[in-house]
């Protein structure tokens, strides 16, 4: 490994360049794109990399795809410009008289979530200019880029750390429960239990094969059959109703209506996961945030 020369001064713009590059796979695209000569967007990016010690790159005849150097890059790059976008958007509106601005919300799956529509509705009457982000993703991803400023709020289906968030809690609780196509013969139950799934094709997300099923399979956790493991459910009720598995899932998420060719059916026992919204202690908010924080205190 090249020793790494270690130098502060690495600039956005380069680093605009690095990703722009790694997006198109082309130097030329990327120089075209950014209206940067071809000369000076490569010797760019060979300067950074012989500021990080690493190449980012490896070359063909035809094209040019990252290193693993390069993936590390491109993923913290990621980060980091949009870290600074949206420091530039906060202070842009800083001190305006007109409260405005972004505010950045991750968000899980669940049909309680109306709280946050109450607190938009509330505050665009009065503030129209602040503009509301929404964000997916599981607890710990989530959770990530909270903590590198790049949420302002996350509403979690998992216990927050207390030493690390606020929190506030949601009253209503999420029903987890099986959804199928209306002729597969467990359609018939009233409920499902856990014998019932464990022969069955099933799709769930990642997130809660770690931290909420098991609580209800026990020890037949790894005996499970999962085919597909997914972020969101209506990808998975798509993949449902095509009979690629049964979908374990929150209730009210899918359209199980009697219109419907998927239906929806609980676990028994009963299985639910509660919700919060935290932010990172002793963040400094901007007034737009202030007051949207200020609104879902007094809607939960």
């Amino acid at each position: 490994m090249a020793q790494l020369c270690y130098n502060k001064n690495m600039e956005l713009r380069v680093l605009k360049y690095f990703l722009e590059t790694a997006r198109l796979g082309s130097i030329t695209k990327a120089a075209e794109r950014l209206n940067v000569t071809q000369p000076t967007m490569s010797r760019q990016i060979k300067d950074l990399e012989w500021e990080l010690g690493e190449k980012l790159f490896e070359r063909t005849n035809y094209a040019i795809r990252l290193t693993p150097a390069g993936e590390l890059l491109c993923d913290r790059a990621e980060e980091i410009l949009s870290l600074a976008d949206k420091t530039l958007d906060d202070f842009k509106v800083f001190g305006e008289n007109d409260v405005s601005g972004d505010i950045a919300i991750a968000c899980a799956e669940s049909r309680h979530i109306g709280f946050i529509g109450k607190s938009v509705n509330h505050l665009k009457k009065n503030y129209p200019k602040i503009r509301y982000h929404l964000y997916a993703g599981d607890s710990e991803r989530v959770l990530e880029k909270l903590d590198k400023g790049l949420f302002d709020f996350a509403v979690i289906c998992d216990n927050p750390d207390l030493t690390k968030y606020n929190c506030l809690s949601v009253p209503s609780v999420d029903r987890w429960g099986v959804v199928m196509r209306r002729d597969n013969p467990l359609a018939k139950k009233d409920y499902i239990e856990p014998k019932d799934l464990l022969d069955q094709p099933l799709m769930v997300s990642r997130q809660a094969l770690d931290a909420d099923l098991p609580k209800w399979f026990g020890d037949d956790i790894s005996k499970l059959n999962v085919v597909v493991s997914l972020d969101l459910s209506y990808n998975g009720s798509v993949l449902a109703r095509e009979g690629v598995g049964l979908l374990l899932t929150f209730d009210g998420l899918t359209d199980t209506s009697e219109s419907s060719y998927l239906c929806f059916r609980p676990l028994m026992p009963e299985l639910t996961t509660s919700m919060s919204v935290v932010w990172l202690r002793h963040r400094k908010f901007t007034a737009a945030a202030e007051l949207f924080l200020e609104r879902l205190r007094t809607i939960l």
